[in-house]
């Protein structure tokens, strides 16, 4: 499974940049994703589960800005059970958000703020 197939050319551009390809949870997972059907990722760990459904959620925003169609509010909602792992995802986006929005400044194409927030604890109970 080839990313330029299923991604916008600059989300793809960045992939292609920082891996050498994608992983088996990945190119099962992307086509269903992308095709809007829901998906349940049962792989080992490290295996590039949360980042299929990153890259996938990325490139719907990514879409959505460059049409001038990305609203700003709440996209995409990932619960994690712990709050090492939520820090770490926040982690793990940072850099991919950057490198996209850095690809599509370097083909002259609108920037695209996605921002991604951490929110552990409860309030209230």
């Amino acid at each position: 499974m080839d990313p330029s197939s299923l991604f916008h050319p600059a989300v793809a551009a960045w992939f292609e940049d920082h891996f050498a390809r994608p992983t088996a949870a990945q190119t099962d997972a992307w086509p269903l994703i992308k095709a809007g059907r829901h998906t349940l990722i049962a792989a080992p760990t490290g295996s590039g589960k949360t980042f299929a459904a990153f890259m996938a959620a990325i490139d719907d925003l990514v879409r959505l800005g460059i049409a001038g169609a990305l609203k700003d509010e709440t996209h995409v909602v990932y619960v994690s059970p712990l709050k090492a792992l939520s820090n770490d995802i926040q982690r793990n986006l940072d850099a991919p958000l950057a490198g996209i929005r850095e690809e599509l400044r370097r083909r002259g194409l609108p920037d695209v703020d996605i921002r991604a927030w951490v929110r552990t604890g409860t309030r209230g109970c």
